[in-house]
């Protein structure tokens, strides 16, 4: 489904990736894993096609991002649910409408978002809180929210750059929890993170970047540095 094809990206003197060359199946859960600066984010942005690669190819479903338009740069993302630590949920609407907003900006018609969006609520547990606005929510629950919205577009791909970074550890374990029961539904997942802990207890893949190159890839594996 992704593949990295000795992938290069450098930002001025800096080497964010050297020579990468990683490939994830379609229904894999990965923890991708490091240090901060080790270019687990510049990896994340680089799927989504925020970035492009010095050199070397970037392949989704055979699509090459490295070489994608700009105009089409949309469609792709709208295979791609992406959910950061940075929230960064509109604060003047509901939680109903914070997803129902990500699927009017798609175009999705009136009865389609009224439709999903309970769907896409029920899944992530924020059923009761549909009509919550964010500051009426805890962290773990806001983390829902944008979880539930990064999936309004029944994505292939879930990307989730430090998602627990910023809550305690039982909101922390429940996000995962989460991303685990996404995963099950056959969505491809990517967890971009520095807890150890949590990794570790997930015992799925995963794959530890160093100085922008990856120094271990282990099935069923731990965090290893």
């Amino acid at each position: 489904m992704i593949k990295f094809d000795n992938v290069t990206k450098t930002y001025g003197n800096v080497t964010a990736l050297k020579d990468l060359t990683l490939e994830i199946h379609k229904g894999e859960f990965v923890s991708l894993v490091g240090q901060s600066g080790a270019g687990k984010s510049t990896l994340i942005r680089l799927i989504i096609g925020e970035e492009r690669p010095d050199t070397g190819r970037i392949l989704i479903d055979d699509i090459d991002v490295a070489h994608i338009r700009r105009a089409d740069i949309p469609y792709l993302r709208r295979k791609i649910g992406v959910v950061f630590q940075d929230i960064k949920l509109l604060p003047n609407r509901t939680a109903y409408e914070n997803v129902a907003f990500a699927m009017e900006v798609a175009e999705d018609k009136n009865p389609t978002v009224k439709r999903e969006v309970p769907k896409i609520l029920e899944l992530v547990g924020l059923a009761e809180k549909a009509d919550s606005f964010p500051n009426e929510m805890s962290g773990g629950e806001k983390q829902r929210v944008a979880i539930a919205r990064a999936l309004a577009h029944k994505p292939v791909l879930l990307l989730a750059d430090e998602p627990t970074g910023n809550l305690d550890s039982i909101n922390a374990w429940d996000i995962i929890q989460l991303l685990i029961k996404i995963n099950k539904t056959g969505t491809t997942v990517i967890l971009a993170t520095h807890a150890k802990d949590l990794v570790n207890s997930i015992k799925k893949r995963v794959v530890t970047i160093e100085k922008g190159q990856i120094v271990y890839d282990q099935e069923k594996g731990k965090y290893v540095l």
